[in-house]
C-alpha cells in the first residue's frame, strides 16, 4: 500500500461505506499537485543551483491549481454514489518548477517540443547535487504511484491549465517573459484554450480515450454549458508518464485538463489562488457520472 511522504506525495484513500476491498477501484493522480507556495519555498531552500529572481512567479503560473480540490470532491461524491468503491488520490508535492513528475526525465529536448510541454528538469538546475536530489524525489513519487495502483484499477490523471495558450519559452528569463505575456494589453491576444481537454490522441491521430467515459463526460458537461476538447491543446506523447499509464491500462486510463479559471476564485496567475467551492461542485457531478461508466 502507498503511504504519504512529507514534501513528496500525499496519499488519500476514500472508501465507500460498504467497501470490502483494500485496493482502489480508481486512482486519481495529480502529478502537478504542488500548488501551495510552501511547496516551492520548502524545496527551493534545499537547492544549491542559482535560481532566477522571483522564480516563485513561474511556480504559480505553471502549477495545476484546483486539481487537488477537484480530485477530493470527485472521490467523495463517487463513493457516496457507489458505496462499495474505493478511490485513492495520489498528489505530488514536488514542484514542477524544478522537476516534472509527468515527464520521462531522460527524454530528448526534441520530444518535449513535439509534445508541446515543458522540460523534465528545468534549465536552472545546474548542480549534480540538485539533480540527484530531485531525481531521488521523482523516483520516490513514482514508486508511490505504482504502490497505489492495483492491476484492475482505473486511473484518472487530473490536470489544470492556464486559460490561454501563452507562447513563452522556458529559459532563465522565464519570469520576465511571463510578466510581459500576462500584461493587460497582451494577455487577451493569446489563443483561448478549451474549457476542458481530453489528452488521449497520439501524434499519428490515434485516440486512446476510454470512449464511453469521455462521451459521458462530454454529454454531462454540455448540460452545464461547458465543452470538452479532443486533444486540441496537447498530444498524448511518449515523453510523458501519462503515456505509460495509458499504454499499461488500455481503456482504463484517462487524462483531462481543466481550465484554471473554472476552478480559481478569482484567477490570478502570479499568486497562490483560492479555489471556488461552487466552481468545484459544478464540475464534480459530470466527472462522477462519467467515471461510473468504467463499472
Amino acid at each position: 500500500m502507498a503511504a504519504s511522504i512529507p514534501g513528496v506525495v500525499d496519499i488519500d484513500v476514500v472508501r465507500g461505506a460498504r467497501a470490502t476491498r483494500e485496493a482502489p477501484d480508481l486512482v486519481i493522480e495529480i502529478p502537478h499537485g504542488a500548488t501551495e507556495t510552501v511547496d516551492y519555498t520548502r524545496l527551493a531552500a534545499q537547492l544549491t543551483s542559482p535560481l532566477p529572481a522571483n522564480l516563485v512567479d513561474f511556480f504559480h503560473v505553471n502549477t495545476d491549481i484546483g486539481a487537488p480540490e477537484l480530485a477530493t470532491s470527485i472521490a467523495r461524491q463517487l463513493v457516496m454514489d457507489e458505496p462499495t468503491r474505493v478511490v485513492t488520490i495520489v498528489r505530488s508535492r514536488i514542484p514542477r518548477t524544478f522537476i516534472d513528475c509527468n515527464r520521462r526525465i531522460d527524454a530528448a529536448p526534441a520530444d518535449f517540443k513535439a509534445s508541446k510541454v515543458t522540460p523534465g528538469v528545468m534549465p536552472w538546475i545546474t548542480t549534480d547535487g540538485d539533480r540527484d536530489l530531485l531525481r531521488g524525489l521523482y523516483d520516490c513519487y513514482h514508486q508511490a504511484v505504482r504502490d497505489a495502483l492495483a492491476p484492475d484499477s482505473a486511473i484518472l490523471m487530473l490536470h489544470s491549465y492556464a486559460p490561454r495558450d501563452v507562447g513563452v519559452e522556458v529559459g532563465l528569463d522565464i519570469v520576465t517573459s511571463l510578466r510581459r505575456a500576462y500584461a493587460p494589453a497582451v494577455e487577451p491576444t493569446w489563443p483561448l484554450r478549451p474549457e476542458l481537454d481530453v489528452i488521449a490522441r497520439a501524434l499519428d491521430g490515434t485516440s486512446y480515450a476510454p470512449v464511453a467515459v469521455v462521451d459521458a463526460l462530454r454529454a454531462a458537461l454540455a448540460t452545464a454549458g461547458l465543452t470538452v476538447g479532443d486533444g486540441s491543446t496537447y498530444p498524448l506523447h511518449p515523453s510523458t508518464v501519462g503515456w505509460d499509464h495509458v499504454m499499461a491500462r488500455p481503456g482504463r486510463a484517462l487524462c483531462v485538463e481543466v481550465r484554471r479559471d473554472l476552478l480559481a476564485h478569482p484567477f490570478d496567475p502570479f499568486v497562490e489562488m483560492k479555489i471556488g467551492a461552487g466552481k468545484i461542485a459544478r464540475l464534480t457531478g459530470p466527472f462522477v457520472s462519467a467515471l461510473r461508466r468504467w463499472w
